[in-house]
């Protein structure tokens, strides 16, 4: 018997997922124009699916789409970068609560792989790779609460988050967080879920220090990059 085929509904979460994960990870920058016909090829997916993807992505605020420039990827301003980490403080404690020294026992094996793909790239020193690797770990523990609508909330947040990051984390930011995340993981293990939700709040407080939000983000200028100083 064949398998049935997916729904629309299921494909345009599909697409929606890749995407945005692609964003959270920095595989797609903020201002990327998103090219229907490419993402046709690169998922295999339906032109008409993609273009319902991309309307729910402006509903999101993670895409953009203007009269005759089409979808990019979105550009956020200082304002929402600050709402933003508000958001993920209250959605990450809800997370945490729902987070058992048992389920971390379950998944003890894929924490301690992330751990180390934590350590390795801020060996390697290699800005972006450290950058989706450290958001990996929230998006984990998203996973290991078991709630399907915190972890659809948090996702948007992480793609969100990772564009104000490329726009506006400051040049001498510390790579430092894989000690946080330990920390945490830590009091999970004995089920001191304030502490966990304390050390959280306090991690996502120094990220967000690290952006420069005084300031508009920066634009890049080919000639400006190319002219050769006097």
């Amino acid at each position: 018997m064949s398998k049935a085929a997916p729904s629309k509904q299921q494909e345009v979460q599909r697409i929606v997922e890749a995407l945005s994960l692609a964003i959270a990870q920095q595989r797609l920058k903020p201002g990327t124009r998103l090219i229907e016909t490419q993402i046709v090829e690169a998922l295999d997916a339906n032109r008409n699916h993609v273009q319902s993807a991309l309307q729910r992505m402006v509903l999101q605020h993670i895409v953009t789409i203007e009269p005759n420039r089409g979808a990019r990827v979105a550009q956020p301003e200082a304002r929402e970068a600050q709402e933003i980490f508000i958001a993920r403080r209250a959605i990450e404690r809800a997370i945490i609560s729902s987070i058992t020294p048992d389920k971390i026992r379950a998944w003890s094996d894929k924490l301690e792989q992330q751990h180390l793909k934590e350590r390795e790239v801020i060996k390697r020193n290699d800005r972006q790779d450290i950058i989706r690797q450290l958001s990996e770990f929230h998006l984990l523990l998203a996973e290991i609460s078991d709630n399907q609508v915190l972890r659809e909330i948090l996702a948007n947040l992480m793609a969100r988050s990772s564009l104000i990051v490329s726009l506006y984390l400051r040049h001498d930011a510390s790579d430092c967080q894989c000690c946080e995340h330990s920390s945490i993981i830590e009091a999970l293990k004995t089920g001191d879920i304030r502490l966990a939700q304390t050390l959280m709040e306090e991690h996502l407080n120094v990220i967000e220090q690290q952006l420069n939000l005084t300031t508009s983000p920066e634009v890049f200028d080919l000639r400006q990059a190319l002219r050769i100083s006097a």
